[in-house]
């Protein structure tokens, strides 16, 4: 344990859980830092293949710690963005590894924008999420105004920001905020799961197509067609491509080296 984060790894799945409970897993500096180091560290580590962030108690995360920000010697909001948030919502989407958010309770403020952040997200049946911000007279930040139109569209991302709507899991599973819910104590066992399932995977296959999902939102169809090409070109002359179709003519199971 490091300033309110655990991490484990085990069968190529490092497990990040933010460990304050009493706090709700509140966000402080000392959190940040371990966060963003782990991060870090999982990106230089080529045995780790899948990644789950979740938090310890019944909250994933309640965002900032606001007792922090009344200290005397807290730095001014957009400071402590770009240097302690902003760096880690960069590293997790420049991981060429995937992020599962298991989220298993609420997730407000900064810690909704940390489970946008991840490549999939799985809710407990107690699970909630609230931007909060304009509570406390703020705007949505750590990426959550660039996630949430992309992820549920305008008018819904329209009015969980300005109306700070409160959602249970089952309705983030409609708008399709997450991709399933389940019950809360199949949560790690179903994000462990999904997660052994792409470490099975090739790596560098998963890489591309994490990092084509990303540009896409940003670059036309033609932009997209040649993306796709470069990878495909690129994936094609792998062992593991060699493999996938060996595997599949020979009907057993592939074994993926990242080769």
């Amino acid at each position: 344990m490091t300033d309110g984060l655990r991490t484990s790894i085990a069968d190529g799945v490092a497990t990040l859980t933010l460990d304050r409970p009493a706090a709700l897993n509140a966000l402080t500096i000392g959190v940040k830092v371990a966060l963003l180091d782990a991060l870090r560290q999982i990106a230089a580590d080529r045995s780790v293949r899948a990644v789950i962030l979740t938090g310890a108690g019944r909250a994933f995360c309640a965002g900032q710690d606001l007792a922090e920000r009344r200290l005397p010697d807290a730095p001014p909001l957009d400071e402590e963005l770009r240097q302690r948030y902003e760096p880690i919502i960069r590293a997790m989407v420049e991981l060429d590894r995937p992020i599962i958010a298991a989220i298993n309770g609420v997730a407000a403020g900064a810690g909704a924008s940390l489970a946008l952040a991840c490549d999939l997200r799985i809710a407990a049946e107690s699970a909630r999420f609230v931007l909060a911000f304009s509570r406390i007279a703020l705007v949505p930040d750590s990426g959550a105004t660039w996630f949430l139109p992309r992820i549920v569209g305008s008018a819904r991302a329209a009015e969980l920001a300005l109306l700070d709507t409160s959602l249970d899991a089952a309705a983030a599973e409609r708008i399709g905020l997450v991709s399933r819910v389940v019950p809360d104590d199949e949560l790690l066992p179903t994000a462990t799961a999904v997660a052994a399932d792409l470490v099975g995977r090739a790596p560098q296959a998963i890489a591309a197509a994490k990092r084509l999902l990303r540009e896409a939102w940003t670059t036309d169809l033609e932009g997209a067609l040649e993306a796709e090409r470069q990878a495909q070109g690129a994936l094609g002359a792998t062992l593991d491509h060699a493999e996938g179709v060996a595997a599949f003519l020979e009907k057993r199971p592939p074994r993926f080296t990242g080769s």
